[in-house]
């Protein structure tokens, strides 16, 4: 969320709806969060697996996914062995951080 608001900073318009609905699908997914908090390094790319497949089968990249996969590609990122898993997370990460931003600026 901080990429979010950093980048905020130079947008001319602000959707308080949007912004509300972030926050509301961070508050529905405090659930998610603790999963994923309990989850192993094993169980976070079983995981990842899960999430790219539902992000698949949407065929679009929704709210909830994006909310969803911050909260599951910073804890990979956190908990990666492999400088591979680490950036590619990170990467992941970055993405879903600007498409929060377009997010907002569509919204």
């Amino acid at each position: 969320m901080k990429g979010i608001f950093t980048s905020m900073k130079n947008a001319k318009v602000i959707s308080f709806k949007a912004l509300k609905n972030i926050k509301d699908e961070k508050e529905k997914d405090r659930a998610y969060l603790y999963k994923i908090k309990r989850m192993d390094k094993f169980q976070l790319l079983e995981e990842m697996v899960r999430f790219q497949e539902e992000r698949s089968q949407k065929d679009e990249l929704t709210l909830n996914l994006m909310i969803k996969g911050q909260v599951l590609f910073k804890a990979l990122e956190e908990h990666a062995e492999t400088e591979a898993l680490r950036s590619l997370s990170s990467s992941y990460c970055k993405h879903l951080a600007y498409e929060l931003e377009e997010y907002l600026k569509n919204a």
